[in-house]
């Protein structure tokens, strides 16, 4: 069984492709359609292990198989694109930017850093290897994560006859994550040529200073801090966030 990564979600002009998080999905932007398609034409992208439950993908989890499916993704839109990458979104887009440049005219990163080494996931491995396959409530789905979390996962989540089930499987979401407390993504990010906006939630997972230490070795980087907002800047601060992605990209229109 196979779905397609990319979905159209409206607007006209150039391409904008929406890029989630880990154990998210495309359908969690929905919040941040009406203004960024009045910027382009819109797309959500849905990664490999984040297709649904029952969504196999035959290759080995690493950091490059995403970047190549993205790649693949972004190719058959068939001009160069514009990322907006959340966490893992992030990652992964400044990743194919330093590899293939020629498909990406912009970035926007949220909240994603390129040194975990050394952190691992084990003190938050056990309360996710617990979590039920399905919730039967939204209040369920809540009660676990919070008001803001929740409203994102329940995005996420499959719809079922009888409440909500996860789109993926937690022992494979926490192999993501392990990968990146071995290696870092240094060497990518100075790769980049393409105009940067970073922005860094005041209350981050990043490691102190390295978005900061981001904006300084950036080609073409911009950096905005938005104090008090949690990991999911654009649903935290959303006005914050908007205000900042449509300056930074009506500004490179401007310059393009």
């Amino acid at each position: 069984m196979t779905t397609e990564p990319l979905t159209y979600r409206g607007g006209h002009g150039d391409p904008l492709v929406l890029v989630h998080g880990l154990m998210g999905r495309g359908t969690t932007w929905v919040r941040q359609l009406p203004w960024l398609t009045r910027l382009g034409a819109v797309y959500t992208y849905d990664a490999p292990w984040h297709r649904g439950r029952d969504v196999a993908d035959p290759h080995p989890i690493s950091t490059e198989r995403f970047v190549e499916d993205l790649g693949h993704a972004v190719e058959g839109i068939g001009t160069a694109v514009r990322l907006i990458g959340h966490s893992m979104g992030g990652l992964h887009s400044w990743c194919l930017a330093a590899q293939r440049p020629e498909l990406v005219s912009a970035l926007v990163v949220e909240d994603m850093a390129p040194d975990f080494r050394g952190r691992t996931t084990g003190p938050w491995e056990p309360w996710l290897l617990t979590l039920p396959v399905e919730f039967g409530s939204a209040r369920a789905v809540t009660d676990i994560f919070g008001d803001v979390a929740g409203r994102y996962f329940l995005e996420a989540f499959d719809r079922t006859a009888t409440g909500w089930r996860l789109h993926g499987h937690v022992e494979r979401w926490v192999h993501i994550a392990a990968e990146w407390g071995r290696r870092d993504y240094w060497e990518q990010w100075r790769a980049v040529q393409a105009p940067v906006l970073l922005v860094e939630a005041g209350n981050s997972v990043a490691p102190v200073g390295q978005m900061s230490l981001m904006h300084q070795t950036g080609h073409q980087a911009s950096y905005r801090l938005v104090p008090g907002a949690g990991h999911l800047v654009h649903d935290d601060a959303p006005e914050e966030y908007r205000r900042a992605v449509q300056e930074f990209l009506t500004t490179f229109a401007d310059r393009a």
